[in-house]
């Protein structure tokens, strides 16, 4: 069986999307078929030949493409507003009938007013109808005929032939046209919000100064940024966008981070640091390795969530479209009872009603008007994907519509303290070996602090946790990382250290709980140990087989707006807690100084599950944060798991629901923020939706309403959700 993506135009609305899902699954080699809304996709899996699969697709009035043949410009280079709907109006074959009609219709009234004969009228009112009608009442047959199912445009072709029927020409007509023209606005408004992610592709440039020969004697070729691979040199010039992932190789510059990271300071690059494609480099030149393909750049993977969000419905919009599948049948058979049986057992007038008064057909008829479900049916998606866009452009990626939701409800925030509260590069602030013979002296005038230091850099430089990396600073700068040479058969010790063998010696770096349990030493180191750990000191033993050789005592600093961060998420009534695998008197330091009231310590990372999930029972909706790959079982605990993006192992970015793309805890509170505004728009726009259905369904049944007002207020419902929905993208 293959997969295939296609790209689908003409959807109006979500409605849509479901007819062409179920007409293209009722092919035969079809085995599943889902299209997106949104953006627009048709995932296929199944063999059917395209010929076959766009006539299907055509024939339910929209259009199919392969996505490559599909580039879509940035919304900026055309025009909005009421010129840029008139363009989209003219554009499509449909309006353009719809338009057609509408023209005939204004000379109807024309000659009604001038005086024209009445029964010449009513012949133009029927023409401009015909006209508009014809793409309307194709599209509603090939549902019925297709999907079995009676669609939106096969009600208001019922609705408008039944107003010609019992003389109401005028209003047949009318509502022909405001419905052509409402499902354009609905499906230009969606266009535009749909775009706005595809923007994203703007953000790179297509092409790129690759270097070719030796250096110092390179030459330029523009290429596409498609035949780059990874180890080119590029040049990228001042100013410009950054076209691929890449690792400066030579110059200096600062460069704006905010189209991926939401950083709103420039970040200052130099030789060794990574660059990310899409961003803006500043004053200076720089030459860059490339480091991804074109297809798998920082840019491409944010396109790839972010429509792969859109793709996963949120748990209210699951329930709306579930809710939505019966809605409309069920109006449709209570607009035949309306219809029927006061007529038939109660003399009510069918369609002749006395003057003043409607029929109970034509009542019928406004029913089936009102039945369209669209403004309920994208009272939520809209919001959603809003929301979803609106965070990617902030460097928040939130991995779907029921995280959003889920964000939006938590009452607890549980965060990792190294790496996600605290800077995560701890300097080494002390060195002590057993047998120092001048315990005060500095590392550098004792050799048995020194060569302590050596050997825990040599099982450290086999490991990546940000402890290892202060031992190799701090073993590189001291110039002994070399004097051993790097450990072998590294283990890693989950939550207690790490061990490896150096110069056949088996050598172990671990936290002082694992030591007590595993190693004898002295009562005066355990007190030295205590001591360092009492103010706020991480600390690491050292043993050369099963001799105890020392500490190393190293320091976190809290990250700069942890404390504001803090503040801000109990601003919204948020409980925090912090999680951490280091010792309790280092842990309370920092959470003192930041504001965390509960801190749990000396925490393994099943143990941090265990605390999730008691935060969870707690509250009910609880948050994790973390950075490490030791975070990742708790992030899956969580009810959201966020990871910290910019300095986030892989495994913490693929398994948490929303990423942090900054490093930058201060996009926190900003997403809880958008994240309850958003479900506050969805209901709004679901309480909205039923309120105006259920208004205009009991005034059609009292006769109060007339067609085209039920068609005018059903479009503006649908129009009015979609715009406060889109609100979520400008918050």
């Amino acid at each position: 069986m293959s997969a295939y993506v296609y790209k689908i135009g003409k959807m109006d609305c979500a409605n849509c999307a479901k007819e062409v899902e179920e007409g293209v699954c009722r092919l035969p080699g079809v085995e599943s078929a889902e299209v997106d809304f949104f953006s627009g996709k048709l995932r296929l899996n199944g063999d059917v030949a395209f010929d076959t699969l766009k006539a299907r697709v055509e024939a339910l009035g929209k259009t199919i493409a392969l996505p490559d043949e599909v580039r879509p410009e940035p919304v900026t280079s055309s025009p909005g507003g009421v010129r840029g709907f008139w363009r989209y109006l003219l554009a499509e074959r449909e309006t353009q009938f719809a338009l057609a009609g509408g023209g005939i219709i204004l000379v109807a009234l024309a000659a009604s007013w001038a005086g024209l004969a009445q029964s010449a009228v009513n012949a133009l009112y029927v023409a401009g109808m015909l006209t508009g009608l014809w793409p309307i009442l194709r599209s509603g047959i090939n549902g019925l005929r297709i999907n079995r199912r009676f669609n939106i445009n096969l009600l208001m072709s019922i609705a408008a032939v039944g107003a010609v029927v019992i003389g109401e020409y005028l209003e047949g007509a009318l509502v022909v046209f405001l419905f052509a023209v409402g499902e354009a606005l609905e499906g230009y408004t969606a266009d535009r919000a749909r775009k706005s992610i595809e923007n994203l592709f703007s953000l790179t440039p297509k092409t790129a100064l690759r270097l070719t020969g030796a250096t110092g004697d390179e030459e330029e070729e523009r290429v596409p940024v498609e035949a780059l691979r990874v180890g080119d040199r590029i040049l990228v010039k001042p100013g410009v966008n950054i076209p691929m992932d890449g690792r400066v190789l030579s110059g200096v510059s600062s460069v704006n981070q905010a189209p991926i990271t939401g950083e709103s300071v420039p970040v200052a690059k130099e030789p060794g640091d990574a660059l990310f494609a899409g961003t803006i480099n500043g004053s200076g030149a720089l030459i860059v390795e490339v480091t991804h393909p074109a297809a798998d750049n920082t840019i491409q993977r944010i396109i790839a969530m972010v429509e792969e969000a859109q793709s996963r419905r949120a748990p209210s919009q699951r329930v709306i479209d579930r809710f939505a599948a019966w809605y409309t049948p069920a109006v449709v058979v209570l607009a035949a009872l309306v219809a029927t049986v006061p007529p038939l057992f109660f003399g009510a007038p069918f369609f002749d009603p006395p003057a003043g008064d409607h029929g109970w057909l034509y009542r019928a008829l406004a029913m089936l008007v009102i039945a369209c479900p669209c403004a309920l049916v994208i009272s939520t998606p809209v919001t959603i994907i809003s929301a979803i866009t609106r965070a990617a452009k902030e460097g928040v990626l939130i991995k779907g519509g029921a995280h959003l939701e889920m964000l939006g409800k938590v009452k607890a925030v549980a965060l990792d303290k190294t790496g996600t509260l605290t800077i995560g590069h701890p300097a080494v602030t002390e060195i002590h070996a057993v047998d120092c013979m001048e315990p005060e002296a500095s590392h550098d005038e004792c050799a048995q602090c020194t060569d302590l230091l050596a050997l825990a850099a040599a099982v450290e430089r086999r490991t990546s946790h940000p402890l290892a990396d202060a031992v190799m600073e701090a073993a590189v700068a001291q110039e002994v990382a070399e004097r051993y040479p790097p450990a072998r058969n590294v283990e890693l010790l989950a939550g207690k250290g790490v061990r490896g063998r150096v110069d056949e010696r088996l050598v172990t770096v671990g936290s002082h709980p694992y030591f007590d349990a595993e190693f004898s030493h002295a009562a005066t180191l355990c007190e030295q140990v205590r001591a360092r750990e009492a103010q706020g000191r991480t600390t690491m033993l050292v043993a050369d087989d099963s001799t105890v050789r020392g500490y190393i005592t190293l320091l976190d600093e809290p990250r700069p707006h942890a404390q504001s961060v803090i503040a801000q998420l109990n601003e919204l009534g948020l409980a925090t807690a912090m999680l951490t695998g280091d010792n309790p008197k280092a842990a309370a330091a920092i959470a003192e100084e930041i504001g965390v009231t509960d801190v749990y310590a000396s925490l393994l990372p099943a143990e941090k599950v265990v605390e999730v999930e008691k935060l969870v029972r707690r509250y009910g909706q609880a948050a994790m944060v973390g950075d490490g790959v030791n975070d990742t079982p708790a992030l899956a605990a969580a009810s959201v798991g966020i990871a910290m993006g910019g300095a986030g192992t892989p495994q913490a970015l693929e398994t948490a629901d929303i990423a942090l793309m900054a490093d930058d805890l201060t996009q926190l509170p900003a997403a809880i923020r958008l994240a309850r505004f958003a479900r506050r728009l969805i209901r709004q726009n679901v309480i909205l939706s039923f309120g105006v259905k259920l208004v205009f369904l009991l005034l059609a049944l009292g006769g109060l309403t007339s067609l085209w007002l039920a068609i005018l207020a059903d479009v503006g419902m649908a129009l009015l959700v979609t715009l406060n929905g889109m609100r979520a993208g400008r918050v």
